[in-house]
């Protein structure tokens, strides 16, 4: 059974937060679908209990999946105490804007957006492998006021345990903010964090990690809002011809495409014999891409961070 929450539900009068709408649905409360392993059982209590004990908080929300199921608990346990903010620039696809809408939407939770300006940052467009510090400095610099117009909010994000493994330059600017990260607070790696959404119901608990646009650069190739907008409308024409989980990498004027590995050897006879090839290239050529290439080792999460030097011992 999913602990009893506290709080008021939500779909009521956000309490301290200012200029938000309410008029949202109240949707039944969470309930555990199926069963968890023990581990991840005590892990999600232990969630649970972490957000009990905060008057309010601000969840900086992407709409993905792991700061999704934080804005899920979180307006599960504070109801109306709880806020979920997305930064919004042209680093983020405009269909992932929607899904973070749809989704604070369904949750019943009062969600707002803020503009975020990294691209104004030399140390964010100039894209050097500490890029994500920069922007997560410009995100946690907006919620971090936010938070503090309201006495005792604090704000969460959706860091998971195999984040700290990654190359994660963003986690340092939401240390020195104080942003709490309760999923790794107790150990829920990504694995866990699917499992836990599904077990509650969440409809979006499979989709693919869509990181920000600016992933899509190689390091230290510059930034801007066109280039950003030209992977965006790549990625949103191969998703229209029915392509799921994918990438459009801009190394200088070449998109690099990205799918996922078990659908090659399909695309490559599409390719082959259809008129997906010249479709293809036709869209890509009018987005400004010159030449455009389909990466036959498939889709890699992160492959760029392949170009980094390994840390020191």
């Amino acid at each position: 059974m999913l602990p009893r929450p506290v709080g008021p539900r939500a779909g009521v009068a956000l309490s301290g937060f200012k200029a938000i709408t309410t008029n949202r649905p109240v949707r039944p409360p969470l309930t555990l679908l199926e069963s968890l392993p023990d581990d991840l059982q005590a892990a999600f209590e232990a969630v649970c209990g972490r957000l009990d004990g905060f008057p309010r908080v601000v969840v900086a929300y992407s709409g993905g999946v792991d700061s999704a199921l934080v804005a899920a608990l979180a307006v599960e346990r504070l109801g109306a105490r709880a806020l979920a903010v997305t930064g919004v620039s042209p680093a983020l696809a405009p269909h992932l804007r929607q899904e973070a809408r749809a989704q604070a939407l369904w949750l019943g939770m009062a969600h707002r957006e803020v503009a975020t300006a990294e691209l104004a940052d030399p140390a964010y467009t100039a894209n050097p492998a500490d890029r994500c510090y920069a922007c997560k400095r410009e995100l946690h610099g907006l919620l971090a006021p936010i938070a503090a117009a309201v006495p005792g909010a604090v704000v969460l994000d959706g860091l998971n345990r195999d984040d700290l493994a990654d190359h994660r330059p963003g986690v340092r600017a939401a240390r020195e903010q104080g942003v709490v990260s309760p999923l790794a607070e107790v150990g829920i790696d990504k694995e866990g964090v699917r499992r836990l959404s599904r077990a509650l119901g969440l409809p979006w608990w499979d989709k693919p990690a869509q990181p920000c646009l600016a992933s899509r650069f190689p390091y230290g190739e510059p930034i801007s809002a066109g280039r950003l907008q030209r992977v965006a409308a790549a990625e949103a024409w191969l998703r229209e011809q029915g392509f799921g989980a994918l990438r459009v990498r801009s190394q200088g004027e070449t998109a690099r495409i990205e799918l996922v590995a078990e659908a090659l050897p399909e695309v490559l006879e599409r390719l082959a014999r259809g008129p997906l090839r010249d479709q293809l290239v036709g869209a890509f050529t009018g987005f400004g891409f010159t030449a455009v290439a389909l990466d036959l080792e498939g889709l890699v999460s992160g492959k760029l961070n392949r170009d980094l030097a390994p840390p020191a011992p």
